[in-house]
C-alpha cells in the first residue's frame, strides 16, 4: 500500500511555471507506475501525464505536451510535475496516482489507478 501526498500547487499568472510534487509513503515506492491528473470545476478527471516504475516510459495529454514535464526521484520517494507556459485552462486540482500493474495503454483511464492523493489547487490567472 503507498500513502500519497501532493504539494507545490497556488495561484500563478498565465505564462508562468509550477512544480507540483508528490510524496509517496509506504514500501516499494520504486514499484508503482505514478501519474498526475487533473480536475476543473464541472469537469471531469482528466488525465495529464504518468511515468513508470524507473522513468523510461512517460505519456502526456496532447493538452499539456510540451508544456509539462513528469519526472521521479525514486529515492526520495516524489515524482514531479514540472508545468511551464501555464494557461488559465490549466486551472485545476492536481491529483497524483499510483499503481503497480498498470500498463501504459492504461495510463489514460482512472479507473486503472488504485491509489489517489488528495490533492492540490493550481490556479492561473490570465
Amino acid at each position: 500500500q503507498v500513502q500519497l501526498v501532493e504539494s507545490g500547487g497556488g495561484l500563478v499568472q498565465a505564462g508562468t511555471s509550477l512544480r507540483l510534487s508528490c510524496a509517496g509513503s509506504g514500501r516499494s515506492f520504486s514499484d508503482y507506475a505514478m501519474g498526475w491528473f487533473r480536475q476543473a470545476p464541472g469537469k471531469e478527471r482528466e488525465f495529464v501525464a504518468a511515468i513508470n516504475w524507473n522513468g523510461d516510459i512517460t505519456d502526456y495529454a496532447d493538452s499539456v505536451k510540451g508544456r509539462f514535464t513528469i519526472s521521479r526521484d525514486n529515492a526520495k520517494n516524489t515524482v514531479y510535475v514540472q508545468m511551464n507556459s501555464l494557461k488559465s485552462e490549466d486551472t485545476a486540482v492536481y491529483y497524483c496516482a499510483a499503481d503497480r500493474t498498470i500498463y501504459k495503454i492504461n495510463f489514460h483511464y482512472t479507473g486503472h489507478w488504485h491509489y489517489w492523493g488528495q490533492g492540490t489547487q493550481v490556479t492561473v490567472s490570465s
